[in-house]
């Protein structure tokens, strides 16, 4: 069965016939108020570009490489943190699930659900989300192909879900390296979810290093690639970003740096505009 596109999150629509939306936070919600700082910084670009958004931090990173790296603050405190987003810049917020149980308290605040690509064929965790009646945004699993999508959207759709996303964050290519098929956008988009382009996960270099406890990065090819997703017809871009990518807390190397995110922004809206009318 074929989901409905566009989806609503929020006050938003995205999918076909949308304006491109935007995807965007910090990796994970920082001690302090860097969260709310960074929220209040994308509502402005909001503003000012016209561009829709939906605010993403992860209150638990739960596949971190160590396990001494910092994870986030917890459930609790970080749908604390989204109410106060929501609140304050009217921005709908979108988070990781990691377990079953999580699906319900987390639907109650946040606006989209998103299945990290690690448990993208998770039968449990699929269903658990779709019960909850928030749409679900799943991300391919590194180790999956394009055309394989058609049977996450195919669980969700079973169990009832009221909107499903589907995002490419590169595939693995050997150890430690992923690349970008671009013909997996067209591909993906042929289940009739809108499809979502993460530049900033697609340039991890995961677990650099022999024996490595750190993800490292190319940074600097994010606007590359999301230029060429956007030519290639996404619906939307998630972008990780961070005012000082260097000294965050989690993904840093593969993260956006926060004064660069308006330049690409304006960059890529006019390519949409340019390749709209053949999509």
């Amino acid at each position: 069965m074929v989901p409905p596109n566009p989806v609503v999150v929020g006050p938003i629509a995205i999918g076909t016939g949308c304006p491109l939306a935007l995807i965007a936070g910090p990796c994970v919600m920082e001690p302090g108020d860097m969260t709310e700082r960074i929220a209040r910084r994308l509502a402005d670009l909001r503003d000012r570009l016209g561009i829709p958004v939906v605010f993403k931090a992860s209150f638990d990173k739960a596949n971190r490489t160590s396990s001494s790296s910092y994870r986030g603050p917890g459930l609790v405190q970080g749908l604390a943190t989204f109410r106060r987003v929501q609140a304050e810049t009217g921005l709908p917020v979108t988070t990781d699930v990691h377990e079953t149980i999580q699906a319900g308290p987390i639907a109650e605040v946040v606006d989209l659900l998103q299945i990290p690509a690690f448990l993208a064929r998770q039968t449990d965790l699929l269903e658990a989300a779709a019960r909850t009646g928030r749409p679900v945004n799943v991300k391919k699993g590194q180790f999956m192909a394009p055309w394989d999508m058609g049977n996450v959207v195919a669980k969700l759709q079973e169990t009832g879900a009221k909107g499903v996303m589907l995002t490419e964050r590169g595939t693995t290519f050997g150890y430690g390296r992923l690349v970008n098929d671009f013909r997996a956008i067209p591909q993906m988009k042929a289940t009739g979810a809108p499809v979502v382009f993460d530049a900033t996960h697609s340039v991890q270099l995961p677990s650099a290093g022999q024996g490595g406890t750190v993800s490292s990065g190319q940074r600097e090819m994010i606007p590359t690639l999301a230029r060429a997703a956007v030519a290639a017809g996404c619906d939307a871009l998630f972008l990780e970003v961070h005012p000082d990518p260097d000294k965050a807390l989690s993904d840093g190397p593969n993260s956006l740096r926060l004064d660069d995110l308006e330049g690409l922004l304006r960059l890529c809206l006019r390519i949409r505009q340019t390749v709209a009318p053949v999509l």
